[in-house]
């Protein structure tokens, strides 16, 4: 038994225990090693859909708007089906509330291939307030919800089905059945208020404009949900974040919240997960893309806080920017980096593999190759030792 301790900008050194090697093409993998590589087009649309992007100015690498259909892009959160399918929830649409109003909220189900580096989209739901639960009024009489509704961030499928979203612009959780039709009420985070809900309501802004629920993870046993601003609340040291516990028997929060520091207060999150109870798998970023990308990584932020500091201890897992990919899988290097302004999903596979994915902004962002819109990319890593991670966060477990 050996150990490997990794290390990063204001992070408190732990350390995780090996108990054997991962293997990745029977290669001893002693860093974290791309396993696997699929790719989206970006011109990837929703056949027989309707017209989207009426409203969208501004650089779009070439392509000509509005669209015919709804474009299957902007990733921001990702769901294991356990059956090699995943859900992977598209975000609010065109970065800001003013030009997304076309923009259909959308769980799209893909399912990666990576003997083929292709992903296959077999599915998905747009998701709707049939009932009236939201009490304001909506873009959309039928009551599909856009991207002027909410900003969608992230996502949780629960033991029966039913999923549980993050969004921006109150911030909201949301939640939904298995068919998108909403259950209940928007959820409001007590004390916080974004700009879009400001607006609406005449109240006080505490958090800026797209800094709401960028992370939402699940308790192993189901019972409590783990939301994550993206953005520190006014009052609060700039670059905390706040992590709030929200009961999902009561549909309220506990009171109970813990803060995640940031390297530094100009980077951003982009996704967290639970690893167990204790622990999150957490993607920290810059905004950067391309030859200005810097800062892309996931860490582990656990909240036994060991040094007493009140923050979540950090690990760094992975340098998303210096991945080893000795069998090329990613390209003609032996080192593959993942240069995206926003990566915003990161899923357990196994004990020693990870998923990530991006959001490639559809059809501004260029961080593969300037000039041109960014597929969705979807690779696979393995990791150098166990996560350990409670059997229960895997849908073949169950709870």
């Amino acid at each position: 038994m050996r150990k490997i301790v990794y290390s990063g900008s204001l992070a408190l050194a732990l350390t995780l225990t090996l108990t054997g090697a991962a293997q990745a093409g029977g290669d001893r993998v002693t860093t974290p090693t791309l396993a696997g590589f699929a790719s989206l087009p970006a011109a990837t649309f929703v056949a027989g859909s309707e017209p989207s992007g009426t409203l969208v100015t501004g650089n779009t690498n070439g392509f000509a708007v509005p669209f015919a259909d709804q474009p299957i892009q902007g990733f921001s959160g990702i769901a294991d089906n356990g059956d090699g399918t995943f859900d992977v929830l598209s975000d609010n649409g065109y970065g800001n509330q003013a030009n997304s109003a076309d923009f259909l909220l959308r769980v799209q189900r893909l399912a990666p291939v990576f003997a083929r580096k292709t992903v296959d989209v077999v599915g998905g739901i747009n998701l709707t307030d049939p009932d009236g639960h939201v009490p304001w009024k909506l873009t959309r009489a039928d009551r599909v919800l856009t991207g002027a509704d909410f900003d969608v961030e992230s996502i949780v499928k629960a033991n029966d089905g039913t999923y549980w979203i993050g969004d921006e612009f109150g911030p909201y959780l949301l939640h939904f059945d298995r068919a998108g039709r909403l259950l209940s009420a928007p959820v409001p985070l007590p004390g916080v208020t974004a700009p879009e809900t400001a607006a609406r309501t005449g109240g006080t802004a505490n958090l800026g404009s797209s800094k709401g629920f960028e992370g939402l993870a699940e308790s192993p046993d189901g019972r409590h949900l783990y939301a994550l601003l993206e953005g520190s609340v006014t009052g609060d040291t700039a670059g905390d974040l706040r992590l709030n516990e929200f009961d999902t028997r009561t549909g309220k929060y506990t009171g109970k919240r813990y803060v995640y520091r940031l390297g530094a207060a100009n980077l951003a999150i982009g996704d967290a997960i639970a690893i167990d109870r204790n622990r999150f798998l957490i993607i920290e970023r810059d905004g950067g893309q391309g030859a200005t990308a810097v800062i892309k990584r996931l860490y582990i932020a656990d909240t036994r806080d060991r040094d007493r500091d009140g923050l979540l201890d950090k690990t760094l897992l992975v340098d998303l920017m210096n991945i080893a990919d000795p069998r090329r899988i990613g390209g003609s290097g032996t080192t593959f980096t993942f240069p995206f302004q926003t990566i915003e999903d990161v899923v357990i596979l196994d004990e020693k593999t990870i998923a990530v994915l991006n959001d490639n902004n559809f059809p501004f962002s260029s961080g593969r190759t300037a000039g041109v819109a960014d597929n969705n990319e979807w690779i696979k890593i393995a990791l150098p030792g166990s996560l350990h991670p409670d059997k229960r966060i895997f849908p073949a477990h169950g709870r």
